[in-house]
């Protein structure tokens, strides 16, 4: 059977195509420019970017629940939302004009955090924007357009630069046809204004159907608010250990996308091949999201998602003893099959086992445990290769990271899950 998108649906999914034209300039040209500024400065990208995107998940892993906790409120979740995507695009534009290498950073730091906590509010917004039966195949369709759609402004800013680092293709030896800093400031303003271009839609269409009731002081009741559900979820075994299980294998999946390019760098392999390997995983995983979010109406959602833990586990297996391009491309492959669908079936997996209601603020926790969660992975690969001046050692370990996941997963699924309201896609309300 066909399945075919609402016109809020196919809305709410673009925003994923916007926001992974960000994503995928920080998984690849990101390093590469911050290598070009640094220079000798910084003695490895991966150790410098690794420390940096820890500070940036960590921002988020103490914000996500609090504005979760604000933007569950009547009115609330679309203010904060458009004030993440706007701060998060903005921090991009700068990012392009910065020549030293510590401000790049801190600026890196701003644009990932407000990205990051954008994606707290965004995918809370699922439970409002389609039903409960239909959340497996419309959070795959958000990942899979999102991996596609990110592809042509990523082609654009791979020209921007190849003109740059590779001008003896287009012109006679030894001219320049653009500067480091102007191929810089148009690559990430290309990535800030597809952004923004592409949650247009939402912004216009977008209605908060479930929340909780504003009272006179709306902050102080949020942080109440958090406290009750802090003490909720320690109650709900299905929901602890799924995040706890999340914590582990998701850490690793965010871990590979973040460090990518810069373990490929350390390694000595080529920056063209880093840039076109990684945009062929950026193809592959587009119908590989849409065919398992297929799936998904015949294999329950955690069977797929226990699939995807053991496909990462041999994936990192395989990474430790990478050393030739060619088995890089093989990797970017890999990764590609199954990086959209473990994201989107957790996504709207836990999206089910939730109060719809309190869907940003349970978000906000599921983001700790998630992408505030990669502190420990990126900190862990920074880390070991700091000390030990092996990357592939840090690799080894994110190996451990999804085995732990795998077993506590197993035993999330096996604890009963409590019947929830369906959320309603026709404008129903659950407040409280």
């Amino acid at each position: 059977m066909k399945f075919k998108m609402t016109s809020l649906e196919r809305k709410w999914v673009w925003y994923d195509v916007g926001n992974s034209a960000f994503t995928l300039l920080v998984s690849t040209l990101i390093p590469i420019f911050f290598s070009a500024i640094a220079g000798n400065e910084a003695d490895s990208a991966t150790v410098a970017l690794g420390y940096a995107t820890s500070i940036s998940t960590a921002v988020v892993a103490i914000l996500g629940p609090i504005l979760g906790s604000l933007s569950d409120l009547r009115g609330m979740r679309k203010l904060i939302f458009s004030a993440a995507v706007l701060i998060g695009a903005l921090g991009c534009v700068v990012l392009g004009f910065m020549q030293h290498w510590l401000w790049f950073l801190v600026l890196f730091v701003l644009a990932k955090s407000a990205y990051q906590l954008s994606l707290v509010v965004y995918d809370s917004m699922l439970c409002d924007v389609t039903q409960r039966e239909r959340m497996d195949e419309v959070s795959s369709r958000g990942y899979a357009w999102g991996y596609i759609g990110s592809c042509l402004p990523f082609v654009v800013t791979v020209v921007v630069y190849v003109l740059y680092a590779m001008p003896d293709l287009f012109v006679e030896e030894g001219q320049t046809i653009l500067s480091l800093q102007a191929a810089m400031i148009l690559v990430f303003l290309i990535t800030a204004v597809w952004w923004v271009a592409c949650t247009l839609p939402l912004w216009k269409s977008y209605k908060q159907i479930h929340f909780v009731e504003r009272g006179s002081h709306p902050v102080r009741e949020g942080f109440r608010s958090l406290g009750r559900t802090f003490k909720e979820i320690v109650t709900q075994k299905h929901i602890l250990l799924f995040l706890i299980a999340f914590f582990f294998f998701i850490d690793g999946v965010y871990t590979i996308i973040d460090l990518a390019v810069a373990y490929g760098r350390d390694l000595g392999l080529a920056d063209t091949s880093l840039v076109l390997a990684l945009l062929v995983t950026q193809i592959v995983a587009f119908p590989s999201a849409i065919l398992l979010g297929m799936l998904s109406r015949k294999v329950k959602p955690q069977y797929l998602i226990l699939a995807c833990i053991v496909a990462y586990f041999a994936i990192t297996v395989y990474a430790v003893f990478l050393d030739q391009a060619y088995e890089f491309w093989i990797l970017a492959v890999c990764v590609g099959l199954f990086q959209g669908t473990i994201q989107a079936m957790s996504r709207s997996y836990f999206a089910k086992i939730i109060p719809q209601s309190k869907a940003s603020e349970y978000f906000g926790i599921y983001d700790i445990f998630g992408k505030g969660a990669s502190f420990m992975g990126t900190f862990l690969v920074a880390l070991v290769a700091d000390l030990t001046g092996r990357e592939n050692l840090g690799v080894a370990a994110l190996a451990v990271l999804f085995l732990i996941g795998l077993v506590i997963f197993i035993f999330a699924i096996r604890c009963k899950v409590p019947q929830e309201s369906a959320p309603k896609a026709d404008g129903g309300q659950e407040n409280s």
